[in-house]
């Protein structure tokens, strides 16, 4: 059963990228999509098996590596965290196959995208079912390698090519940290086996070893390493670049790397190496710094984007922050259970986005939108229950709302009833970033579905500086309709999940039921949940900053949608910082890449062009050209030339033995 899991997305993958010219586009999507659907129903069986009956253990498949004392083996690790993984990366991965068969229906390489989409998924189940460091790396190689395929799969578009590279090369720099973390792990501990290494971890506490020349902490060190690597895949401050830029790939593509795959690879990383963390408070503390400020960052830039996927992807940042704010606390339940939550309703934000898109003829840009609600209503309806539960609504004190309510409400407790240095920094940033997650949530859902149609304004109607999807043709509203069948179906699905999920699940994941739940999958520390009782004012902030957040948003764009475009058009300071992205983009570009592009260009015309093949082989090979020019010359062809040149030869010998003979 755990060997079907994880390999049936292989065998589609194979299938629909080496025979699907030869069985076609709807073989293709029928096999990879079943495949799914199978894996889904096998996992959610797991998930009830391993959970709440604690069965699972090792399973062996192969031996991989054998080299003297290096020995790995090819092991399945069943325990609670994978089970809870498998749930979420299969269910929403089969969701979004179904949805591509009407997204990608005038698609003319369909059975090379389900393929690409069933690679993906089966990187990221090797991934989460990794018993050891490197068959994890494996896994997360894949998933990059998948996602780079994914996101420029459109590779006739300039800018997405560039998208994909940029993430690659992204995902690269975090990637050399987890493996220079695997390395130490090894260096250290002899094994890369998880249950070994994390047994011997509380050993090593307090204990150095010299790196990069100096004398560091053991623990401290390996940590961090580890988490540079978590950084980049699941785009955190400094490393998050490549995040919004995914966009550029088709709808789906953004669902699946943003919702259930890639990004939550970081986090479940640290989840996983919790026992490792335990023993490092000081890479803890970094751990919240860092998720805590890319919680508010995120949030901040998400304010003014017009871009629909951009909006969201801003928002999937911001989300992948408070998951690390909570693990940095020691609350690595709270932590899985917002990944949990958040992966059903981002990916009906996405999914939901994405069949705005297909109904406005694959228009993204949201000051061309406005009054869909009354053309498309069940996408209206599903894109308000994933907007309630990113928003985290729900009644204080009731404990009654969406998924998000529970989930993303209990960091900030959690953030708050810790003790640890960062934890009020964290508290504060996340409190912070709820009110603007609130705000720019309603603004693009106000934006897209109420107020007047503005698809057919020359001047777009509302701020901003010009579309990034120009050059499509505005339909008009009444030609405007709902997606196809296909399409709605995974949509109404994770809306009972974005609605549900949390209020059905809290009291395994965080709750009186949190120990036996996870069974030693994590390291459960007791009382880093979040405290048992608060102070009513904390009880109430996240809501009053949501509803303040909503409030503003339907002052701005309901009652007075004329003020965003006169303020924006003052190109005020704080709104082109928030609007160019920090200027990020910039920086990195003036840091790295013009360096680069100079470094890379005085190498090719200086040092290959004019010393190696100018002294190389153009210089050599030019005077060897020109002494046999000279010396073809002298072949003329008449005989008083060759006695001329004869005579020449023997005065010149003459005149040698005349000046030898005088010394």
């Amino acid at each position: 059963m755990y060997l079907a899991i994880v390999f049936l997305p292989a065998l589609g993958a194979l299938i629909a990228g080496l025979g699907g010219w030869l069985i076609g586009h709807r073989a293709s999507e029928v096999i990879t999509t079943a495949f799914l659907f199978i894996a889904a129903a096998l996992s959610c069986y797991v998930f009830y098996d391993v959970a709440f009956l604690h069965h699972g253990g090792i399973v062996h498949i192969a031996t991989w590596i054998h080299s003297g004392s290096f020995n790995v083996d090819w092991t399945l690790r069943v325990d609670t965290l994978t089970a809870v993984m498998l749930v979420v990366v299969t269910v929403v991965s089969s969701l979004v196959h179904l949805y591509s068969f009407g997204y990608m229906a005038d698609d003319p390489a369909r059975w090379r995208f389900f393929s690409y989409l069933s690679l993906f998924t089966f990187a990221m189940l090797a991934l989460v079912t990794s018993n050891n460091f490197l068959q994890m790396f494996f896994g997360w190689e894949g998933v990059g390698l998948a996602s780079y395929l994914l996101i420029g799969f459109w590779y006739t578009k300039p800018e997405a090519c560039a998208a994909a590279i940029k993430a690659f090369v992204v995902n690269r720099v975090g990637d050399f940290g987890f493996a220079l973390g695997i390395f130490g792990v090894w260096y250290v501990f002899g094994t890369l086996n998880f249950s070994t290494v994390f047994a011997a971890a509380p050993h090593m506490a307090d204990k150095t070893f010299v790196f990069a020349g100096h004398s560091v902490d053991i623990m401290t060190t390996l940590c961090l390493l580890l988490f540079v690597g978590a950084m980049g895949k699941s785009a955190q401050f400094l490393l998050h670049v490549w995040l919004p830029d995914a966009m550029e790939g088709p709808t789906p593509v953004s669902a699946l790397i943003h919702a259930a795959t890639m990004v939550t690879a970081g986090v479940f990383l640290v989840c996983r190496c919790s026992p490792m963390f335990e023993q490092a408070p000081f890479a803890l503390s970094v751990v919240t710094f860092i998720g805590a400020t890319t919680a508010f960052f995120a949030a901040t830039i998400g304010l003014f984007q017009n871009d629909i996927k951009r909006v969201i992807a801003y928002s999937t940042c911001s989300q992948l922050g408070y998951m690390f704010a909570a693990a940095g606390v020691s609350a690595y339940g709270n932590a899985i259970f917002h990944l949990f939550t958040h992966a059903f309703f981002k990916a009906l934000l996405f999914l939901s986005a994405g069949s705005v898109i297909h109904a406005v003829h694959h228009e993204q840009d949201m000051r061309k939108m406005g009054g869909l609600a009354k053309r498309i209503p069940f996408t209206w309806a599903t894109m308000l229950i994933g907007n309630l539960a990113l928003t985290g609504f729900g009644i204080p004190f009731l404990g009654i709302g969406t998924s998000g309510f529970y989930s993303k409400d209990g960091i900030i407790n959690a953030t708050f009833g810790a003790t640890t240095p960062m934890a009020s920094y964290a508290f504060w940033m996340t409190l912070i970033a709820a009110g603007l997650t609130s705000f720019y949530s309603w603004r693009q859902f106000l934006m897209t579905f109420h107020g007047r149609y503005r698809g057919l304004d020359h001047d777009h109607g509302a701020e901003g500086h010009g579309s990034d999807h120009a050059g499509h043709h505005a339909p008009r509203l009444e030609d405007i309709h709902e997606s196809p069948l296909t399409m709605l179906i995974p949509l109404g699905v994770l809306a009972i999940g974005a609605a549900f999920a949390g209020w059905y699940f809290d009291y395994s994941f965080v709750g009186q039921g949190a120990q036996s739940f996870w069974n030693g999958a994590i390291a459960y520390v007791s009382g880093h949940g979040g405290p048992v009782s608060l102070p009513a004012w904390e009880e109430v902030a996240p809501f009053v900053l949501t509803v303040a957040g909503f409030a503003v948003a339907w002052f701005y764009y309901i009652l007075h949608p004329e003020r965003p475009a006169q303020m924006a058009a003052k190109r005020g300071m704080l709104y082109l910082f928030l609007y160019n992205k920090w200027y990020f983009d910039e920086l990195y570009d003036f840091i790295f890449v013009r360096p680069t592009f100079w470094i890379a260009r005085t190498l090719w015309k200086v040092g290959d062009g004019e010393i190696i093949d100018g002294v190389g082989p153009d210089g050599v090979a030019a005077r060897v050209m020109d002494a046999t020019r000279g010396v073809v010359k002298m072949q003329s062809g008449y005989v008083y030339h060759y006695a001329f040149a004869m005579l020449i030869g023997v005065v010149g010998l003459v005149a040698w033995f005349m000046v030898g003979g005088v010394h």
